[in-house]
């Protein structure tokens, strides 16, 4: 074999193997929102025992949320964490999409450091939350029982163990 054939078989073989990686380690979107964020975590940033994430709306894991375990009405410090799943043709970069868009009587203001694109949704009487994505992932997150300033640091604190974990 020619130094140019044997060239030309390395070269072959280097975009056969470059482009078939991706496949296997193509990444797999979250389905279990309970499965992001440890009972641990939740405390730490509560400053509370939280007790284990429970799905929001079972069967589906795309909501969970972690309260203390005396919180039987969930009125007090909590966390409420969404992901957006595909719904009809809309991918969770769609859903996210909307989401960032303008709306009335809602401030959104965009956030650095926190995945690919990030920003909060403040909406009187409702709260704030923390919208972020990474990659074809998007997220929706909610601390509860705080002035609204630590519950910015605080999401900000739980998204980034989040993105640790996607």
């Amino acid at each position: 074999m020619t130094v140019k054939a044997r060239l030309a078989f390395i070269a072959a073989c280097f975009v056969i193997v470059f482009h078939s990686v991706p496949a296997a380690f193509r990444f797999t979107p979250p389905t279990d929102a309970c499965a992001l964020l440890t009972p641990e975590q939740v405390s730490a940033v509560l400053g509370v025992t939280a007790g284990p994430g429970q799905p929001v709306m079972p069967p589906s894991r795309l909501i969970c949320g972690w309260a203390q375990a005396s919180d039987k009405n969930h009125s007090g410090k909590r966390v409420v964490l969404s992901i957006y799943g595909q719904l009809g043709t809309r991918t969770p970069a769609d859903r996210f999409a909307t989401a960032k868009t303008p709306i009335q009587g809602t401030e959104k203001t965009p956030v650095s450091g926190v995945g690919d694109d990030a920003f909060y949704s403040t909406t009187p009487g409702l709260g704030t939350g923390l919208v972020f994505k990474k990659g074809d992932s998007a997220f929706d997150l909610h601390v509860y029982g705080f002035p609204v300033d630590e519950i910015k640091a605080k999401e900000k604190t739980l998204a980034a163990a989040i993105l640790g974990k996607v």
